[in-house]
């Protein structure tokens, strides 16, 4: 049986003493109690603190450390019934960014909950940047939400320069092959 990419991802997500470890290397741990001490970083998925304690305490966070402990990213995901999982805040210190740590917790995320959940899904600001990088993920557009972020956030959020107005969906099965 020919394997998916998450599950090749998760084979090679190997976790290891830190002795060991090599430079690129992450632990993901999950974080029960005391979320609020990462919201420097939430706040860098999700702008508004109001907006992160809707979800916050009934969703499962995640955090990914690098070889110094360093919180490298952050997610966020809720049970949303029927075998769908939402992933509501990704977000990775700006130091790290563009290295491949958002990918990482992604794919971790869909190796973690294969055996309960059939659907990821993500939502996110119409911004080429946000959008490409969820498609490279493996996810593919499921709904818009209009008028989301004008009417949910108490200021205008904008993202690569341009105002965002919509909340696009994304999906993206994570069930065994």
């Amino acid at each position: 049986m020919e394997k998916n990419k998450c599950q090749l991802f998760t084979e090679r997500l190997i976790l290891r003493p830190w002795r060991e470890w090599e430079a690129d290397q992450v632990r993901i741990l999950p974080v029960a109690t005391g979320k609020k001490l990462y919201l420097p970083l939430l706040l860098l998925g999700d702008e508004q603190e109001s907006m992160i304690d809707r979800y916050l305490d009934r969703g499962e966070m995640f955090v990914m450390r690098n070889r110094e402990d360093k919180p490298v990213a952050i997610a966020v995901v809720t049970d949303e019934g029927d075998g769908i999982l939402e992933l509501k805040n990704l977000a990775v210190d700006p130091s790290f960014q563009r290295k491949g740590y958002g990918r990482r917790m992604i794919e971790y995320l869909c190796g973690h909950y294969r055996q309960r959940f059939h659907t990821l899904l993500a939502g996110t600001g119409d911004s080429m940047k946000t959008l490409s990088f969820y498609r490279n993920c493996g996810f593919s557009h499921s709904h818009t939400v209009t008028d989301f972020f004008t009417k949910n956030y108490d200021h205008p959020i904008i993202e690569d320069g341009k105002m965002l107005k919509d909340m696009v969906y994304f999906k993206r099965d994570i069930r065994p092959s």
